[in-house]
Formats: structure tokens, sequence, C-alpha cells
């Protein structure tokens, strides 16, 4: 219950230690208002009649110390978070399309391109909670390894999946935008998003990739497209009867096609060159994004000082009471 109340002045709550000072200052004015009379014998004196007055002696130091604490917690305004209304989010829909062809072994990213896009991908998805992600991989064809989905968990086991050979060798850059769009095409979350990874470019396929970029534009897709791959010259793994051997590919990422992709569709063209640059890639990704959405939460809090108070009233009150009442005799 006390875990659901916080208090919108806290620093009111300095005042408690006037209590205990209060307390004190009471014991020491009670110790010198006291007076001792030494007698031989008390068969003079009558037997006291048996009342509770003397035992509400010091009722008045009591509720005049709850009070001043009750009050102290009105001052620090009190309120209640389990009225607050249900916060309102409006999560964006993204479709992750990753090139999974050979080319994708290449070493210059670590432990390759694949692998490391997959990391990298999947610690973006991390940090998207509130909103829909899907995969699509797409090589010489596309298709779709998870539809959009807010359970993270089994997209990252899928995506954990996501290896080499899966789909017939090649690059159909459009065929996998394409697959990406129509999974998008009927969301209606207020933003659409593509993040398209590959390191090569377009040679199969029967959509071209400037037309799946056409299409996205018409269903208000924003198409991130990412180049992966060093300049020049990768390490790519060659398997030979005597073991793995490695030989210098030359890296072929068709930059202009997708910045024309990124600029039809209102994204962007970014080009990754390790694993730092396309980590810092996913986060630049991630703040245009978490710009471009707003979020409404409604914190309609119900405030608690008012019980407070009223109780801090009456110990008052019942402490004037009894002050003129029934102590009266007993504190002067």
């Amino acid at each position: 219950m006390f875990s659901d109340i916080e208090f919108a002045h806290p620093g009111f709550f300095w005042l408690l230690i006037f209590i205990p000072i209060m307390v004190a200052y009471y014991i020491w004015r009670e110790q010198k208002l006291q007076g001792y009379l030494s007698v031989s014998a008390v068969k003079g004196f009558s037997l006291p009649v048996k009342s509770i007055i003397p035992k509400l002696r010091h009722s008045g130091i009591v509720l005049r110390s709850l009070a001043v604490a009750a009050l102290i917690v009105a001052l620090a305004r009190p309120q209640s978070s389990l009225s607050w209304q249900n916060s309102t989010t409006e999560g964006i829909d993204i479709m992750i399309a990753s090139d999974i062809s050979g080319s994708m072994l290449a070493e210059d990213f670590k432990p390759n391109r694949l692998e490391a896009g997959k990391n990298i991908a999947i610690d973006f998805i991390k940090n998207r909670p509130d909103d829909r992600i899907g995969l699509v991989i797409f090589s010489g064809e596309s298709f779709t390894q998870c539809p959009l989905t807010i359970d993270h968990d089994v997209l990252i086991n899928l995506f954990k999946d996501v290896k080499y050979g899966m789909i017939e060798d090649q690059t159909a850059i459009g065929m996998g935008l394409a697959t990406a769009v129509n999974r998008l095409k009927d969301s209606e979350a207020k933003s659409k998003v593509i993040i398209l990874l590959t390191d090569g470019s377009n040679n199969t396929g029967s959509i071209p990739p400037l037309t799946a970029a056409e299409i996205a534009k018409d269903f208000n897709i924003r198409v991130y497209t990412v180049g992966i791959g060093t300049h020049g010259y990768a390490p790519y793994p060659v398997p030979t009867p005597y073991g793995v051997q490695y030989q210098n590919m030359k890296v072929d990422v068709d930059e202009g096609t997708l910045t024309k992709i990124a600029d039809i569709t209102g994204g962007k063209y970014f080009r990754a060159t390790d694993n730092e640059t396309l980590s810092h890639i996913y986060t630049q990704i991630d703040k245009l994004e978490k710009a471009k959405i707003d979020v409404t939460q409604y914190h309609k809090k119900t405030e608690m000082f008012l019980p407070f108070a009223i109780i801090a009233l009456c110990l008052l009150l019942l402490e004037f009471g009894l002050k003129n009442t029934l102590l009266k005799g007993a504190l002067t």
C-alpha cells in the first residue's frame, strides 16, 4: 500500500526533527515543576482513590507529537499513484531486412558480417520494448523469418537461428525490401520503418530495388539503408580439401542504389565499415525514430494530504478538550 504513495514535497519531513526536541523540552519542564516532600510516616494520609486521570497526565504531549507528525505528512503532500490513468504509448512498427548471402561471411567484421549484424540488431531490439519489430531475410530470394511482434524474446530467438545457406545464394535487395513493405503496408502505427542491411548489389529477383522503394513511399514507410563492409578488400573464408583458407574479396556495396532508396522514402543511408560503426548506426536510428513519435501519458494523481490534516486537527482538539476538562486539575 505505502509503496504506491509518493510525496510532492518530501523536504518537509526534515521538520520531524522538532518532535524529539519538543518531547525533550516537555520532560525537562516536568522535572523542573516536580516537588518533593519527605515525611516520617504515611499513616496520617488517606489512600488515594483509584482513578484513570493520573495515567492520562502525559497524554497531552503524546497527542501533540502525533498531531505535529500528521501535519508534517500533510505538508509533504502525499499522492496516490494507484489512480493514475493508463499511459498510452504509440510505438513504431519496424521491419529489419537482413542480407544473408555468402558474402556476409566475410570477416572484416568480427566474427563476420552476418553474426555482427545479428548481434548488434538484437541489442537494438532489446532497447525498443514498446515497438513491434519483425524480421525479413533475403539472399537469392526473401522470406519473413518473424512477422511484426511485441514478443521480442521470440523474435530474438528466431534471429539467432538465422544462418547462411537458409536461402539460395545471390542478392535480391528489391525482393527483400518488397517483402518487408508487404509486412508493414497494413500497419496502423504512426511511424513505419524498414532497416535494410546488405553488403552487395542487387543481382537477382523480379522486383528492382528502386521500384520497391517507390512502393514503400506510397505506404508512408521510411527506409534506413545500411551498407556493410570495409573499403577495398575483405578476407573471405573458402573451404578447401586442406581446410578453410582465406581469399581477399573485393567489397562491392552499391551505395548509389542504397542512397536512392533512402532518399525516395525519407530515410537515410549509412555505411558500416566495422562492428563499432554498425553499432553506432543502430544507435543513430534509435534516436531518430524516438524523436519522431509522441508519447502521451496521463498522470492523474489523487491528493492524500487532507486525511492527515484532519487527523492532526482531531488530535489537537482532543488534547485541548482533555486539558480543559478531565486533566484540568491534574495539569495545574
